[in-house]
């Protein structure tokens, strides 16, 4: 894969754990395989998983390819909110990761709908990734859209593009916000120091741009509404924390602590609007808030 080089931003942090922190492919142990064959490196010499870093210590590390993963179709429970001969619509349950990846390579959504599509996906995003147009965050749960062939990709690939491909979001934010509604409009890219995250990038970052409207306001918290011009990754989160809001229960983002009866952010896909790859006819789709998101608003509405 390359070298990457990379800075510490922690006195005294442990090289296993910087890496593990700084490289989104990297599990701690296998930080430390890597530490152990010597594939890790600062000013002239092998760093050991055990040695502290100085605060911006400049460090390079020798990423291997990685290794193919083999998919194979998993008997995983759908939720399917629509389907037909190009193109199928799920409401994923939080957990769920959409694509199999490198240490993760099954009881994910692409399991389940190979099992569920047979060989019926479209091979444009390659093996990992058979149908998947775009993609939401495992803890985050609603509507996703997956093409059955490669010309039903296409189409929805173009329609990301132009935007004409819609989709509306509801989530809990942190805090009271001023407006009824708004626009963040602010490049997201990759966090400089831990490479895990993103964050608001007007230098380097990827044009990202979020339409926001409250829908009900509570002690400390607000019910709002999200639509996506764009989809970049972890797009809401960073975007409505930039502004002061962080998502409920984000702790990457937002407070480190998790909250009570939640798997991570209270966000969910609510509404899907999309141009059928075949008819042209548009679509439109719309899936109800999960038991937990609904609990989640029974009791902020008592703390009024």
């Amino acid at each position: 894969m390359g070298t990457l080089r990379l800075t510490a931003d922690r006195e005294g942090e442990r090289a296993d754990s910087f890496l593990a922190r700084a490289v989104p492919e990297l599990t701690r142990s296998a930080a430390q395989k890597l530490l152990e064959r010597g594939a890790a490196g600062s000013k002239g010499k092998k760093l050991r998983k055990n040695d502290r870093l100085a605060a911006g210590q400049e460090v390079e590390v020798e990423l291997p390819s990685p290794e193919p993963v083999e998919i194979l179709p998993q008997n995983i429970p759908l939720d399917v909110a629509y389907e037909d001969g190009d193109v199928i619509v799920v409401n994923k349950p939080v957990g769920l990761v959409v694509h199999p990846a490198p240490g993760h390579p099954d009881g994910t959504l692409v399991n389940a709908l190979l099992y569920h599509c047979g060989d019926s996906l479209s091979g444009i995003n390659g093996e990992l990734r058979p149908g998947i147009v775009h993609r939401i965050d495992r803890d985050t749960s609603g509507l996703i859209i997956a093409a059955k062939n490669d010309k039903a990709h296409l189409a929805l690939a173009a329609q990301l593009q132009d935007h004409s491909l819609a989709r509306t979001y509801e989530a809990v934010a942190a805090g009271g916000f001023r407006e009824d509604s708004g626009t963040v409009d602010a490049p997201i890219g990759r966090h400089p120091v831990d490479r895990k995250k993103m964050a608001v990038d007007r230098r380097n970052g990827r044009e990202a741009v979020t339409h926001w409207s409250v829908l009900a306001r509570y002690s400390g918290y607000t019910h709002v509404e999200c639509r996506l011009e764009t989809g970049r990754t972890h797009q809401i989160r960073v975007h409505l924390a930039s502004i002061g809001h962080p998502l409920l229960g984000d702790t990457v983002y937002g407070a480190r602590k998790p909250c009570p009866g939640l798997a991570g952010q209270c966000l969910h896909a609510r509404r899907l609007r999309f141009v059928h790859p075949s008819s042209g006819e548009a679509v439109e789709l719309e899936c109800p808030l999960p038991p937990w998101f609904q609990q989640v608003l029974k009791t902020l509405e008592k703390q009024r």
